[in-house]
């Protein structure tokens, strides 16, 4: 079937020239919402409804409300941005670090309980993580956790599913270049950092993305663990701005763009490497 639409999507047909037009056309339809997010955060809030996409007079006054006049509000989204970026950045390299050396165990070490583990991390990657929020609320709790950056990064700081990804990736090293390692007497530190991850940039790559994106866009447990607004992350904040301040659509708009920006400008820089990753997850 993706063969056939591959030659269909190539040929100069009638046909071929609909499928074109039919996924372009779809691909607007998708990039539309985005667009007027981007105008609706540049217009005032009054001309956000009367005006086309394009049309208006373009301002920066919703971005500068929210960086300056929000906090007035007990919204300081600048204090929230930053602590998106320390989360996200805490919990990406540390699910890089652990996903690695505990892959590098399960997929090239022998040791008592191997199968019984992988087992275990696959019933837990097909579980849905809503499960396990009221135990991790009660154990947060219980640690004194809570309205912390603690309780942001630490439940966050292993993946399973990182593990699992990186495992299959590191299965098909040829085992040469473990030999070669044993040979210059190298660490484990030294096998994993100098011979293991040079050699698997992609699979790394998609689950440093996968795993930022996820953890700058987390919503429900940031807004379960964290009440106080001056420790809200970007995404709960908003969230909470539009709810009692609903009138200020601009500013919701300016807020959303912040949200969104990140993420698409990382994508733009490794979309290489997020389109070699993928490629792998998928054989």
């Amino acid at each position: 079937m993706r063969t056939r639409l591959s030659a269909l999507l190539r040929s100069k047909t009638p046909g071929g020239w609909l499928v074109t037009i039919a996924i372009y056309a779809l691909a607007l339809t998708w990039l539309y919402p985005f667009a007027w997010m981007v105008t609706a955060s540049l217009k005032p809030t009054a001309q956000i409804y009367t005006t086309g996409l394009f049309a208006g007079n373009w301002t920066l006054d919703n971005f500068r409300f929210l960086l300056a006049t929000a906090d007035k509000l007990d919204r300081p989204f600048l204090a929230a941005l930053g602590i998106s970026a320390l989360v996200t950045v805490s919990v990406t390299a540390s699910v890089l670090v652990t996903s690695a050396f505990i892959a590098f165990a399960l997929a090239r070490l022998r040791f008592p309980g191997r199968k019984l583990f992988g087992d275990f991390l696959l019933l837990q990657m097909v579980i849905p993580t809503t499960m396990f929020i009221l135990p991790l609320f009660v154990l947060v709790k219980e640690l004194g956790l809570l309205n912390s950056l603690a309780a942001l990064v630490l439940p966050f700081m292993m993946s399973g599913w990182g593990i699992y990804m990186m495992s299959q990736s590191f299965r098909s090293m040829p085992e040469e270049y473990f030999d070669a390692a044993r040979l210059d007497r190298a660490s484990l530190w030294q096998t994993v950092t100098k011979v293991v991850m040079p050699l698997n940039t992609s699979i790394i790559a998609i689950v440093a993305l996968f795993t930022f994106t996820g953890t700058w866009d987390n919503f429900l447990w940031p807004l379960i663990a964290i009440s106080e607004a001056d420790r809200m992350p970007l995404s709960v904040l908003l969230a909470t701005f539009s709810k009692q301040y609903g009138g200020y659509a601009g500013p919701v708009m300016a807020g959303a763009v912040l949200q969104t920006l990140p993420l698409a400008v990382l994508f733009l820089l490794f979309r290489r490497q997020f389109l070699q990753g993928m490629a792998l997850s998928l054989k």
